[in-house]
């Protein structure tokens, strides 16, 4: 790939509370914090607020740019919640991580009520895992609040085509539709291509990493989760805590390939890895508008 096929395009997106973040020359971390018992890779450790707030507050000083919290785990098989079991895990420790850091925040959950409550309690971008497809409530929640919004794909639940980055368009088609017909705007969407939710064999994560390039003619900026996921376990053959050396190859190799935002647990080593890339890549622009 030469230096100018890895030109990214600029854009700012639009937030909740009149925030902003912009996209596009720098790589932008989000940070995991899983506020539940049972999360795959780091369940139990953040349930209390004041443990939580130190958390935040250690990845943001590794170079996390938002910290996204979640009270459910989304593991396969993980065990449901209720909305107030969900709220009573989170509510207190957005609000704590709002008032004690000025962090943009991001609240992990597909519930409408859950992501109305999150706002009000300091939240500014929504991460609906299931797209704005699950709640029908959800959109029209985002586009009142003004938050911004990830909206990831799955092939949970439904028959995903065995075409990796057609069942991409498939559903992420749908995803926009709702979302503008709700009046978000564009402005205010990230896409998340769903590393692993529904794509059960390693092969397939592999397949959607090798084309995610082919994920641009989307038209906007694009989020990634690959943090310990287990197909980086398939190849490596180390368990969830162990993975983040291969998290950040990935993450590398998807930056490459024009993701902007990069959804990890280990930040330090993720954002080292990133501030590489790109030095690599603006060193290179540098040359060619030189020539």
């Amino acid at each position: 790939m030469t230096m100018s096929g890895m030109r990214r395009r600029e854009r700012t997106w639009r937030l909740a509370h009149g925030r902003t973040l912009d996209l596009g020359r720098r790589a932008v971390v989000m940070g995991i914090l899983n506020v539940t018992p049972d999360s795959f890779s780091d369940g139990g450790r953040f349930l209390d607020p004041g443990r939580a707030c130190a958390q935040a507050a250690s990845m943001l000083e590794d170079g996390a740019r938002i910290i996204d919290i979640g009270g459910e785990s989304t593991r396969p098989g993980g065990t449901p919640v209720t909305a107030e079991d969900e709220q009573a895990r989170i509510l207190p420790v957005i609000a704590a991580v709002a008032a004690r850091t000025g962090a943009l925040i991001s609240v992990d959950t597909y519930r409408a009520e859950t992501a109305r409550l999150a706002i009000e309690a300091g939240a500014h971008v929504v991460n609906d895992v299931w797209g704005l497809q699950r709640d029908p409530d959800m959109a029209g929640v985002v586009a009142r609040t003004g938050a911004g919004v990830v909206v990831m794909h799955t092939g949970r639940g439904r028959d995903a085509d065995p075409d990796p980055v057609r069942d991409q368009h498939l559903f992420l088609d749908r995803s926009l539709e709702i979302a503008r017909s709700a009046g978000i705007a564009d402005d205010a969407i990230v896409l998340d291509p769903g590393f692993g939710f529904g794509k059960e064999s390693a092969e397939l994560n592999f397949a959607l990493m090798r084309r995610f390039g082919e994920l641009h003619t989307l038209g906007l900026p694009l989020l990634v989760g690959t943090s310990r996921k287990r197909f980086i376990g398939h190849v490596t053959g180390r368990d969830a805590p162990d993975r983040d050396a291969g998290t950040a190859a990935t993450s590398v190799i998807l930056r490459l390939s024009g993701a902007d935002i990069f959804r990890v647990h280990d930040v330090a080593l993720n954002a080292d890895a990133l501030k590489v890339v790109d030095a690599m890549v603006a060193g290179g622009m540098a040359e060619e508008t030189a020539s």
